[in-house]
């Protein structure tokens, strides 16, 4: 059983308008936020899309992203946990970072089709995006997939997707890479200025994942950002970090948001080889890990009854951390 999930406790359905302990940190301009340990979901089993029908319209979001999901330990934990937790969590938007979801190294086709069908509604990228070939053909055909929209001009696929809520409130997900330690390809800071500009003004929630290896960098993009989308959250190193707050201007944050995948390894490969070439500096085969299957997620919701932000998007309200395991 995960460590961070001990055994005895449950997962409530709960209004949450009391604020819960360590909630309170969670507010505009917070930095040290409790991390919630979740456990003792609903009977797993396969998402079923009819389970995710809520409510009538309303301005306010919660929104799930699940961390990096690596190979078939990360996308069988999805299979099995995300319909309860969505259910329970009242989640209206499921957006997760794919990338690695195929033995850790890009996504295919037939994967992309999976991981939508259990109930994500966008799927981000990042440097792996393109390790198959075979994804090539088929990004320009499932909008829903995104690459970072920061690669050069007339590869496949996009980087931005506008798409409509379980809720009915429209949304944009917008997806960048980073340059410092990776592939020197366009400029993301410029990049979000002209992609920001393309979404259209009754969309309400915009989120950012900017994939990216340097903390300085994404920290620079959350400020970039703040007061101009909902979310900005990092991901690729696939270690959670301890840093999720909200901006002044109202936009969640956080440097990273981990891996969905199994940690007893090294970010998500099997320990032995990862060590092996530390030691002889030879080149070694990677396969993923085993063991300690988790689920790294963040929780955000906005806030419904005060301002919209500079750019008439919705502020965030509160971003949360939240592990789930395979017991």
């Amino acid at each position: 059983m995960c460590t961070a999930c001990p055994a005895g406790g449950t997962l409530s359905g709960r209004a949450e308008k009391e604020p819960r302990a360590g909630q309170e940190s969670l507010t505009v301009g917070s930095w040290r936020p409790t991390i919630s340990e979740v456990h003792g979901l609903a009977l797993h089993g396969p998402a079923v899309r009819s389970i995710f029908v809520f409510r009538g319209v309303k301005e306010s979001m919660r929104v799930l992203f699940i961390g990096d999901i690596v190979g078939s330990p990360g996308r069988q934990i999805v299979r099995d946990r995300l319909a309860d937790i969505v259910a329970q969590r009242r989640i209206d938007l499921v957006i997760a970072n794919g990338e690695n979801s195929a033995s850790g190294f890009g996504i295919t086709p037939r994967l992309a089709e999976e991981l939508l069908r259990m109930g994500i509604d966008v799927l981000t990228g990042g440097n792996h995006s393109w390790d198959r070939k075979e994804i090539l053909e088929f990004l320009p055909h499932e909008p829903r997939l995104l690459r970072p929209a920061n690669f050069p001009e007339g590869n496949p696929g996009s980087g931005l997707y506008v798409g409509t809520a379980r809720n009915d409130v429209k949304y944009a997900v917008l997806n960048l890479q980073g340059r410092v330690f990776m592939t020197p390809i366009d400029d993301p800071f410029r990049k979000a200025d002209s992609e920001l500009a393309r979404i259209p003004e009754d969309v309400a929630f915009v989120f950012v994942d900017m994939h990216a290896e340097t903390t300085s960098e994404k920290i620079a993009m959350g400020w970039y950002l703040d007061g101009r989308v909902t979310v900005v959250v990092g991901t690729h190193t696939h270690v959670t970090t301890a840093d999720e707050h909200v901006y002044p201007q109202g936009t969640a944050y956080i440097t990273d948001v981990g891996m969905t995948g199994p940690h007893g390894g090294v970010i998500g490969m099997e320990r032995n080889g990862i060590i092996g070439k530390f030691l002889n500096g030879l080149p070694a085969r990677f396969d993923v890990a085993s063991g300690d299957v988790q689920m790294n997620c963040v929780l955000i919701e906005t806030d419904d009854e005060g301002p919209r932000n500079g750019a008439g998007r919705l502020r965030a309200r509160s971003i949360e951390r939240v592990q789930f395991c395979i017991d």
